[in-house]
């Protein structure tokens, strides 16, 4: 029997396995076409992280490659017991695509607002009466998934799939995109031709808090323009200096939010122009190419899932099987009824030095 030193080195090198791989897909997005195309099959996958959907897609390359697939692009992927719930069984000789899954704690504290009073619980420890219970994320461990290709069984519900002709936009999607615009303060105005934009397609001033998007482009430019300027209004703060010094990340950063929701949408990727990768992952100092690459991606999928999740649109699948719900954050619990109490922010948590579980971004 393998002792607990034996698992944790088989553990670990397996997760060396996987930043290696890891580090071989994002080092392989050179052009802007690349990028294009890795956030285009991200958006098919948005409920994992960026970092996980790389991994499944060179492995699923590879086994395409290898005659073990019959198609080139995964369709849905899960767990093999997750599939097994759905009535399928992985087939014989299918190896499973290797991925980061999370490792949680249990985190409890009276005082919820003291970054540093939330003490790790043991594995049978409950929480004393009046305090707060937290599941965080303290490390990553591998797993496995497969797709549906490679397993066989009770068939799967077909979801609708947006379908649009050339030019037209997704139903309502104008409109969610506006609400959430209007929601951040800021003003949505069209105006009729490039000229009065300084000969762009959309603006975004953050003094007079409007949005501006000319009408002499076609209804599918107009959203996507639209979805762009939402990403500015989401992401980047005016005042940040370190958001003015790389304003090229910024607008990566946009162009590819807006590109993620379009592709949600069924919509035409083609046209959403994406400069080449070391023109601006490579001007960030202190950080390799590979990392600002790692850190926008996963950035991006973040805000464009969060406007996906208000809009009632209809969508594209996230690439998880009708069936099966993936985790949500873990909500607080108290072991009494205190007092209301306000919750820690993202920001205070982490200064506590453990990481807030993430939810869906594994």
């Amino acid at each position: 029997m393998a002792s607990n030193e034996d698992a944790r080195a088989a553990r670990e090198a397996k997760l060396d396995e996987l930043h290696e791989k890891l580090t071989g897909a994002v080092e392989a997005l050179v052009s802007g076409d690349d990028w294009r195309q890795a956030l285009a099959f991200a958006a098919r996958f948005r409920s994992r992280s960026f970092n996980n959907t790389m991994l499944i897609w060179v492995q699923h390359e590879a086994a395409f490659e290898a005659g073990r697939v019959p198609e080139p692009f995964p369709t849905l992927v899960a767990g093999y017991r997750q599939w097994q719930s759905l009535g399928r069984q992985v087939m014989k000789g299918q190896a499973g695509y290797m991925i980061f899954a999370p490792v949680t704690g249990r985190f409890a504290t009276a005082t919820p607002a003291d970054a540093g009073s939330w003490r790790r619980l043991g594995p049978r420890e409950k929480p004393k009466a009046g305090e707060v219970m937290r599941s965080r994320m303290v490390g990553a461990r591998p797993a496995h998934v497969w797709d549906a290709s490679q397993t066989d069984g009770e068939p799967l519900p077909v979801t609708p799939t947006p379908t649009l002709l050339e030019g037209e936009a997704p139903a309502g999607l104008w409109e969610g995109l506006a609400g959430q615009i209007r929601g951040a303060g800021f003003e949505v105005l069209r105006v009729k031709h490039e000229g009065m934009i300084f000969g762009a397609n959309g603006v975004t001033d953050y003094e007079a808090r409007t949005v501006a998007v000319r009408e002499n482009m076609d209804p599918a430019a107009q959203v996507k323009t639209l979805a762009h300027e939402l990403a500015h209004v989401l992401m980047h703060d005016p005042d940040d200096e370190e958001a003015r010094q790389h304003r090229g990340i910024r607008e990566v950063e946009a162009e590819s939010v807006a590109l993620m929701i379009g592709a949600a949408h069924g919509m035409d990727t083609a046209g959403y122009t994406i400069p080449y990768v070391s023109t601006w992952a490579a001007r960030v100092d202190g950080q390799e190419a590979v990392q600002v690459v790692q850190a926008t991606g996963e950035r991006v999928r973040k805000t464009a899932l969060a406007i996906l999740d208000q809009l009632d649109t209809p969508q594209v699948g996230d690439g998880t099987p009708p069936g099966i719900e993936r985790d949500t954050p873990a909500r607080a619990s108290t072991a009494a009824k205190p007092a209301a109490s306000p919750a820690p922010s993202a920001e205070r948590e982490r200064a506590s030095g453990v990481p807030v579980l993430a939810g869906r971004g594994l």
